[in-house]
């Protein structure tokens, strides 16, 4: 039997879209909460073996037993393997803070903790990735390929003259946006790959790329097209920052820095601020990836300049694998395509 309801009243749907989003919220809460229980459950667990371990000389065959007797207790439950005790145990020991667990450690998945666990032994740089985790989401393969290219390691290290041309709140985010080197493995082009290349492969794989690059990066395009005083211009990368409010110029290169970027780059942004710049946006930032730099040279270079630039090195593959060689175009067969191209304008 089809039922017939009446047409909807005025508000229905905002009021239908607000309880669909309360069910929602409320259905993650809810997994949170048990996650946080299993979490606290194995820390205390893994906290009785290790005092009892550490007081009495207990062996791993007392482990052993102890999880046969537990599985046989509660055969409903998974997760009692000798093995992950001893995880439990390890975790009690990486975390031997309660509240430390209540309040971070417990909001992450257990399979996030033991892969943090197994790769990270510094306790700061442990905690900086449960953050992470915690603020943008990250799945198990997410947070194991950010400690495998070493996030940690490498964000905020970008050359910048962000103190000097932002304010402090924005300075400091943009400056901890920005990481270097970069890394760019998921590309199939040899290591001395012209930069065209290396910029089609990047939007090619254009969801890896924006992960390397990091939370709160949209992608605008590519070769953007800027028209001033009737010339036209291409910007080689263009981003919009979602949580920097502002557009995000990334030139491409593929030797290692030289002054005269600064001032092409510089040129775009007064561009990108007078011609795309929202009253609401902030002032436009400005990113150079090359392949070295000498650090007195980008010092020099961003001395003076009143626009936000940031300059980056990024990493490709070291070496491909044989079968890949021979099915990656030749230089001459790029520089051909380049030719004929219309996009082959200013791409220096």
């Amino acid at each position: 039997m089809v039922r017939n309801y009446p047409t909807k009243p005025e508000g229905y749907a905002e009021l239908l879209g607000e309880l669909k989003t309360r069910i929602r919220e409320a259905r993650v809460r809810a997994a949170l909460a048990v996650n946080s229980e299993l979490v606290l459950l194995y820390w205390s667990i893994g906290r009785g073996i290790l005092t009892r371990q550490e007081g009495r000389s207990w062996g791993a065959k007392v482990v052993d037993r102890l999880a046969a007797d537990l599985r046989k207790a509660f055969p409903e439950m998974k997760g009692l393997s000798s093995r992950n005790l001893l995880f439990m145990r390890n975790l009690a020991q990486a975390w031997p803070d309660v509240e430390i667990v209540k309040q971070l450690v417990s909001q992450i998945p257990w399979g996030h903790n033991i892969r943090l666990m197994q790769r990270v032994k510094d306790p700061s740089e442990r905690v900086w990735y449960i953050r992470a985790c915690i603020e943008h989401g990250w799945s198990r393969n997410v947070l194991e390929m950010q400690i495998e290219t070493g996030l940690y390691r490498r964000r905020g290290g970008a050359s910048s003259n962000f103190e000097r041309t932002l304010p402090a709140p924005q300075s400091d985010l943009a400056r901890e946006t920005l990481k270097d080197p970069y890394n760019f493995d998921f590309l199939a082009v040899a290591d001395d790959a012209r930069e065209r290349a290396i910029e089609r492969g990047l939007v090619e794989h254009i969801r890896d790329f924006l992960l390397e690059l990091g939370q709160g990066f949209s992608f605008v395009g590519n070769q953007y097209r800027l028209e001033v005083g009737g010339e036209d211009f291409y910007i080689d990368l263009l981003f919009y920052h979602l949580k920097l409010r502002c557009y995000v110029v990334l030139e491409l290169k593929a030797g290692g820095f030289k002054p005269e970027y600064t001032g092409k780059l510089n040129f775009y942004l007064s561009a990108v601020d007078d011609l795309l710049r929202h009253p609401d946006d902030q002032p436009s930032i400005g990113l150079i990836l090359c392949r070295g730099r000498n650090e007195t040279v980008v010092e020099y270079s961003l001395r003076d300049l009143s626009k936000p630039l940031g300059i980056s090195e990024y990493q490709l593959t070291e070496a491909l694998p044989e079968k890949l060689r021979g099915a990656l175009p030749s230089v001459e067969e790029i520089e051909a395509e380049l030719e004929e191209s219309p996009e082959g304008k200013d791409s220096d």
